[in-house]
């Protein structure tokens, strides 16, 4: 019996490392996704008189909101199963930071070297940059996509707080909250003139806290589905028969739709139509994904992606600019230059995830281990 239970846990193990990985890949394409836009539109619209690409990735920019499902599902993930608190700080630590550090260190160098006009910083901002939260003391990116690195980390923060407090199980009840709130701002602003406080706003991440939500739902849903519940957490989810007796049908819905639906309800109203489908398609993508049902991202080429997604993210707006702008100075198609651009970052942020992001990564986790073993009875 003994070995029975030893196969189904690692035949389970695998299926979620295999769902992982999907999910992994599909935060690689929105990486992609972002560059594109970058390349093909962005910069046309800084750096204008280079020529018209052939293509334009006008909606590419979309890859970071579901950059923040997936984060909203993670996390909520990571945290579930965290034992201590400090294996949640070394473990976002260790995967952010470095990487970061070096993509600062990178960034402004690059750019002072080669040029780029309007987005150059000087060397103390470069160094105010390290803490990541950088923008709410007004201090300027030395790579423009610094922004959602600070979404990500009150994101971040405002879970940690659940779990310290123990109210990691009340999830749901403070996301209704926030979404709330959200609306209230959005009300109040466009229908009577009244502006809440900026800052309050900013902190609690109102904007973006219904893809936060979505990913959160998928989750619990993904996680639903597969079985993966103890027992407790089953019955605290799923009411006992006695308990339905006399209750309305919507009553039993399950929390994670009704916070989903909440979620996409707060986009309609403060976003329109439009955003919601476009946010229902995403996390209907990433459900996906993880249920394992998503077999062309477990191809090599976007399993690839999925593991350089966060050092592309980071390296490759400025850096590329930068080039794009000395390889059209010599007088190279817009194409040719978008094309040469894009191997080069791919390239760098390969690098980057070979020889920093990974073992700097291994490095801070192993010696986190070793002083909690050192520690132990």
């Amino acid at each position: 019996m003994r070995e029975l239970i030893q196969v189904l846990s690692a035949v389970k193990s695998t299926a979620k490392a295999t769902r992982l990985v999907e999910v992994d890949a599909l935060r690689g394409l929105a990486a992609m996704a972002v560059v594109l836009f970058h390349f093909t539109r962005r910069f046309a619209e800084l750096y204008p008189g280079h020529g018209e690409p052939l293509l334009r990735f006008n909606t590419g920019h979309y890859g970071v909101n579901l950059f923040f499902i997936i984060s909203g599902f993670v996390i909520f993930m990571t945290l579930e199963r965290t034992q201590r608190p400090m294996d949640f700080v070394v473990s976002r630590f260790s995967r952010l930071f470095p990487s970061y550090w070096l993509a600062i260190a990178l960034t402004f160098g690059v750019t002072h070297l080669l040029g780029l006009p309007g987005k150059l910083v000087d060397a103390s901002t470069a160094l105010a940059n390290v803490i990541m939260v950088h923008g709410l003391f007004w201090v300027p990116h030395v790579d423009g996509v610094y922004w959602t690195l600070e979404v990500e980390m009150l994101f971040y923060c405002g879970m940690f707080l659940l779990y310290r407090l123990q109210r990691l199980g009340s999830v749901h009840m403070a996301l209704a909250g926030l979404l709330l709130l959200r609306v209230v701002y959005w009300v109040l602003e466009h229908h009577f003139g009244i502006n809440l406080p900026w800052m309050i706003y900013r902190l609690l991440i109102l904007q973006y806290i219904p893809w936060f939500a979505l990913g959160i739902s998928v989750y619990l849903l993904t996680r639903q589905k597969s079985g993966e519940m103890d027992c407790r957490a089953a019955l605290a989810t799923t009411p006992p028969a006695s308990s339905l007796r006399g209750r309305r049908p919507w009553q039993s819905i399950p929390p994670a739709y009704v916070t989903a639906i909440l979620a996409l309800v707060a986009l309609v109203i403060c976003d329109g139509v439009g955003l919601a489908a476009l946010a229902l398609i995403f996390a209907t993508a990433v459900f996906l994904a993880a249920s394992g049902h998503f077999a062309l991202l477990r191809l090599k080429p976007c399993v690839w992606l999925g593991t350089i997604s966060y050092p592309l993210y980071l390296v490759h707006e400025n850096i590329g600019w930068a080039v794009m702008l000395q390889l059209s100075a010599v007088g190279l198609n817009i194409n040719l230059v978008i094309g040469v651009a894009l191997v080069l970052v791919l390239i760098l942020a390969s690098a980057v995830t070979r020889w920093v992001e990974q073992p700097a990564m291994q490095w801070i986790r192993s010696r986190y281990k070793q002083r909690l073993a050192q520690r132990a009875p």
